[in-house]
């Protein structure tokens, strides 16, 4: 069975406005080929001399942004402004490794205690695949691509089906900057070519942001052929309100964060935890943004949104209460009202599944110890954060956040130089920062004796 044909669905609307082709087996090949070509050059390429091609790179994404922001638009509904700011992200992140780059990749001379010299290399290992989502179709993207094109290894880049339209834009940017002829590919490629993709001997790793299901498949996958791969998945991050001198801006960063691409983010705060003092006056609060909002945009798609809308329904007829919104369009758009539940209890979906969309789902909690077990209370670990008056308070309970990604009185630490990437079931490995450099490479030893 093959995967979806890649097509451009307007989630404003529902209406298909533009269809592309599956790659045939023999544009598999060809994409393979040259992907192997281009690295057994690339990566004798200087690294200052590579550093100038992302540098370039950068700046097409932020020439492109209008553009770019436009075709996310069309294909997942993001707000225009919000797409702009994901363009001008990617330029920071390839900036970031353009200039930061060659530092991080340097040698890094080892302590010897049987004489000689000893060096830890960073050397590129061959062409790796990105498989990529639709919800940030440019910065997720950018993130895998940066660090790699600098060290020296190729990209073939499989994105979300949904999004072909920013895959092209992407492919022609890497052009237009100078990335050799295939030293980044883009393929639209089946599952099964996926397969052989990541069983192809040429091919030395994988990196998916994405489902847990689908991480699943594409790590077992890399196991059997033995690939490195990376995984960003799911997340279902805890914000915990120990106490606040200021409830109206706690407030209003916790419904900026949850409602940030229309609440489609891996790392969103989808569960805030706050103490019951403050409780009432949280709910109330987050309730009145919700019924401010007029409209919103869609959803990435109307099987998202009816997903979605199930989830909630499910909480409400096991006694959640919804505050505010959840009401989902007759379709075939995919849109869903801004909601604000309370209630939930372990019998419900709302429980344990991520809310991929703009729910925002509150917990009242009596003590620290309880918001902590509560916040671990899952299989994801990708962030979370803790807001206090006292920071020292608030540090001393974010430590013991079982995630990849801890913050204090902020909903996220984010920038091109801040690692990206979670434990538990939100996956392995990271990116962004000196860490994103550190995962596709061949830290080899060099030892030179006496």
């Amino acid at each position: 069975m093959t995967s979806p044909t890649y097509q451009v669905t307007d989630p404003s609307t529902g209406e298909v406005v533009e269809s592309f082709e599956h790659a045939t087996d023999a544009e598999i090949e060809t994409a393979l080929a040259a992907s192997a070509a281009a690295y057994s050059a690339w990566k004798d390429v200087p690294i200052t001399e590579r550093a100038q091609v992302v540098k370039r790179v950068a700046a097409l994404f932020a020439e492109r942004a209008e553009e770019l922001a436009s075709i996310a638009t069309t294909e997942m509904g993001k707000p225009h402004g919000e797409g702009v700011e994901e363009a001008e992200f990617c330029q920071a992140i390839f900036d970031y490794f353009a200039d930061e780059g060659p530092g991080l990749a340097a040698d890094q001379e080892i302590k010897s205690f049987s004489g000689g010299r000893a060096v830890v290399q960073k050397l590129p290992v061959g062409p790796l695949l990105g498989i990529m989502p639709w919800n940030f179709p440019f910065y997720q993207v950018a993130r895998f691509a940066a660090p790699n094109l600098m060290l020296g290894n190729t990209v073939i880049l499989k994105h979300a089906e949904s999004v072909p339209r920013s895959a092209l834009a992407v492919e022609q940017i890497m052009k237009d900057a100078g990335v050799p002829e295939g030293a980044y590919v883009n393929v639209f490629a089946t599952h099964p070519q996926i397969e052989t993709v990541i069983a192809d001997p040429r091919v030395a790793g994988v990196s998916l942001t994405g489902s847990e299901r689908a991480g699943s498949v594409v790590a077992a996958l890399a196991g059997k052929n033995l690939k490195k791969c990376v995984l960003e998945l799911g997340g279902s991050d805890p914000m915990i309100v120990l106490d606040t001198d200021d409830l109206d801006s706690v407030v209003g960063d916790a419904w900026d964060f949850r409602m940030y691409n229309t609440g489609q983010a891996c790392n969103s705060n989808k569960r805030m935890i706050v103490m019951d003092d403050l409780f009432d006056d949280f709910v109330a609060k987050i309730t009145e943004k919700a019924l401010a909002l007029d409209s919103s945009s869609p959803l990435s798609s109307r099987k998202a949104a009816e997903t979605l809308a199930e989830q909630v329904q499910d909480a409400v007829d096991k006694g959640a209460t919804l505050h505010a919104g959840g009401a989902l369009s007759d379709g075939p758009d995919a849109h869903y009202s801004p909601a604000v539940l309370t209630g939930i209890t372990k019998d419900m979906r709302a429980y344990a599944e991520e809310l991929f969309g703009p729910v925002a789902v509150v917990y009242r909690v009596s003590s620290e110890d309880e918001a902590l077990e509560l916040a671990n209370d899952t299989t994801y670990g990708l962030g979370g954060s803790v807001f206090s008056k006292d920071p020292t308070r608030a540090e001393k309970l974010a430590q013991r956040l079982e995630v990849g990604m801890a913050n204090v009185n902020t909903t996220a630490g984010e920038g091109a130089e801040i690692p990206f990437g979670g434990v538990k079931r939100s996956g392995f490995g990271r990116e962004l920062g000196p860490l994103g450099m550190d995962e596709f490479v061949n830290k080899r030893m060099f030892y030179v004796a006496d």
